[in-house]
């Protein structure tokens, strides 16, 4: 499996970053896409990089945020093959509740679903896209306490309630080292999602966890205990960025050691 991200809001080069996420995996001989990113520059970042997007096999977005979704329209112009599959739940329905009770949209462009119907979709349960690869979606129960401990809703028969995050789903590849999981932003928790994987492969070693973590507004001694939470999984490797914030990042390096590595714009790994 070789692994190059496309965007970040992290970049150690000449490449574009921005708050947002794309990442590019090769794997058996099939190219997919995660996330799009915030813009269209995860797609100039694929050109420098030498990655041709019209031979990704299969785009998936990870939830329903603008972050991950808003360059799905770049790459429906440059590649006219590869479906893109969404959770089933996903739509245009996410807001962001701040300080002041003012709620603002945050997801898929609206009117895109209906524009895109015909490349998109709509994946349920734990969802094989092709031989060792999944998809995955939550089935820990009262996740929407999380969504609104970090003020993140979803607008559902006319109301604003709490996101569950119903609309966010795990992509996992079995590889001879173990389960390797992506989950963008990981709103239920990196802790959560690894324990999912484990229960829905129980037959499977898990071997590492790619992705944002949501830690960026959180506490130090909050940062501390999910690192402890983390750790008592047995994942061996994490690579997080994006929503996981620089601070969060050094805690983490400081509770997990070397098992951490930090995302950016270019980042090229193998396992």
């Amino acid at each position: 499996m070789k692994i190059r991200v496309l965007i970040d809001n992290i970049s150690k080069n000449e490449l574009y970053k921005e708050w947002g996420l794309s990442i590019f995996i090769e794997h058996n001989g099939r190219k997919f896409l995660l996330d799009s990113g915030s813009s269209a520059k995860f797609a100039r970042n694929a050109e420098s990089l030498g990655i041709k997007l019209e031979e990704i096999d299969f785009g998936i977005l990870s939830h329903a945020h603008y972050d991950h979704s808003n360059g799905m329209a770049e790459f429906f112009k440059l590649n006219k093959k590869a479906p893109f599959l969404l959770r089933e739940t996903a739509g245009e329905t996410c807001y962001h509740h701040n300080f002041w009770f003012i709620n603002k949209y945050i997801g898929i462009k609206r009117g895109w679903l209906k524009k895109f119907a015909d490349r998109i979709v709509f994946a349920s349960g734990k969802y094989k896209i092709e031989e060792g690869v999944y998809l995955l979606a939550h089935s820990t129960p009262g996740l929407e306490e999380k969504g609104k401990r970090a003020h993140l809703y979803i607008k559902e028969n006319g109301r604003i309630v709490p996101d569950s995050f119903k609309h966010e789903q795990s992509l996992i590849f079995e590889t001879a080292q173990g389960l390797v999981i992506f989950n963008s932003c990981s709103h239920a928790g990196a802790d959560v999602i690894i324990k999912e994987a484990a229960a829905a492969f129980p037959d499977k070693k898990l071997y590492g966890i790619i992705g944002g973590f949501h830690l960026f507004c959180l506490p130090e001694d909050a940062v501390r205990a999910f690192a402890q939470r983390v750790a008592e999984t047995g994942i061996e490797h994490v690579i997080t960025g994006h929503c996981t914030g620089q601070k969060a990042y050094e805690i983490l390096r400081e509770e997990l050691g070397d098992k951490v590595q930090q995302m950016y714009s270019g980042m090229e790994m193998e396992i």
